[in-house]
């Protein structure tokens, strides 16, 4: 196996790939990238227990400008491989595997010669059937990861709340994440039929996101039994998929209020990032909102360094007068999920899960937050 490419090019291949390398593995295989040289390009492979990241680099890709003297596959050591062809000299680089698994890396005056692993003992990717298929824009993918992942929970005590909660049905995607103190669910309207009911870890969609960056594409997705595949042009991206049962989070969505408030999302999310400084400065993390006919204020207090409190601007008020804690984390990453708009909070009562949604909204995007109980 020989080749001559352009050391910038291959980095971004290799950055991609080690998204799903861990140095904390049970396997040595696997704190490795597989390279395999083919006459149609290059092909690298990364995997852990969860995910599994394959890219191709065409050899028609001009930036490339791939020289393919011969073929093979070897496994390197991704990281001590990755800071290597980040400090060659030039902006071209030749791969050579010689004898005995040994890897020549030769930029400019420098030439490296490091040991390898035979490819063939690296595992097989997961084999997924193309039955249960469905494609979106990396666009929309993007954004459901955006305004869903940041709900799932970090504790392994309930695993399946680890993921999101995908449901085709009824030419409908549900996306829903909850950590049971909230919860944020996006409905899609999709053309194609189909029905399948499974949840993607979180970690794995936050790797995927970024391995998809912005490209303006389509991404194929493909499941069967435990896994689910994403497939664009140039990239396979593979995650484990997490059993059991994922809770009924319909009957969590409250459908009458008693108290509504319109917000811009950007004013009212500073004035939180203010009250925050100081409760989190304290032992209870903790604001307060305050409604009546009159005004709404923002309070945050810390008895430790001192409180704050805000009226707010607000845009329209229905109902009953309310007070209530919330934990200020909770709403602002809530808040950023929605962006620039103006959005609708719906209160039932100081003690009960109140609802964010789009003002404009026909309920496609809906959030829930638990409020804090103070007395």
């Amino acid at each position: 196996m020989k080749v001559t490419l352009n050391r910038a090019v291959f980095i971004q291949e290799l950055a991609t790939v080690q998204r799903a390398i861990s140095t904390k593995t049970t396997i040595p295989i696997l704190t490795g990238v597989k390279i395999e040289l083919k006459e149609s390009g290059l092909v690298l492979t990364g995997s852990n227990a969860d995910i599994s990241i394959e890219t191709i680099l065409d050899k028609d890709n001009e930036k490339a400008g791939m020289d393919i003297a011969s073929t093979g596959a070897i496994v390197l050591q991704a990281r001590f491989f990755s800071e290597i062809v980040r400090k060659l000299p030039e902006d071209t680089f030749t791969l050579e595997v010689i004898e005995n698994n040994q890897v020549s890396i030769t930029s400019g005056k420098a030439n490296f010669i490091v040991n390898g692993l035979d490819a063939d003992n690296y595992p097989h990717l997961p084999i997924v059937e193309r039955t249960n298929e469905m494609t979106l824009s990396v666009e929309l993918l993007n954004q459901l990861i955006s305004e869903t992942v940041f709900a799932v929970s970090q504790h392994e005590s309930r695993p399946i709340l680890t993921g999101v909660h995908f449901v085709l049905e009824n030419q409908k995607l549900l996306a829903v994440a909850t950590d049971s103190h909230r919860l944020s669910q996006r409905i899609i309207p999709m053309e194609q039929g189909g029905a399948f009911n499974i949840v993607i870890p979180g970690k794995s969609l936050v790797e995927l996101s970024r391995s998809l960056g912005d490209k303006e594409e389509d991404v194929e997705i493909s499941i069967m039994e435990n896994q689910v595949l994403f497939k664009t042009k140039n990239m396979l991206f593979y995650s484990r998929l997490l059993e059991g049962n994922y809770p009924d989070t319909n009957r969590l969505i409250p459908t009458s209020f008693d108290t509504e408030i319109e917000f811009n999302v950007p004013s009212f999310l500073a004035a939180i990032e203010r009250a925050s400084l100081l409760s989190h400065e304290g032992r209870n993390n903790i604001v307060r909102l305050s409604i009546t006919e009159e005004n709404v204020i923002l309070y945050g207090n810390s008895p430790e360094v001192g409180k704050v409190e805000e009226d707010l601007n607000y845009e329209k008020i229905t109902g009953e007068p309310l007070d209530i804690s919330f934990n200020p984390d909770y709403m602002k990453a809530a808040l950023r999920a929605f962006g620039d708009m103006s959005i609708t909070i719906k209160f039932i009562s100081p003690v009960r899960p109140f609802t964010l949604e789009p003002a404009e909204g026909q309920g496609d995007f809906i959030q829930l937050i638990t409020p804090v109980r103070t007395n």
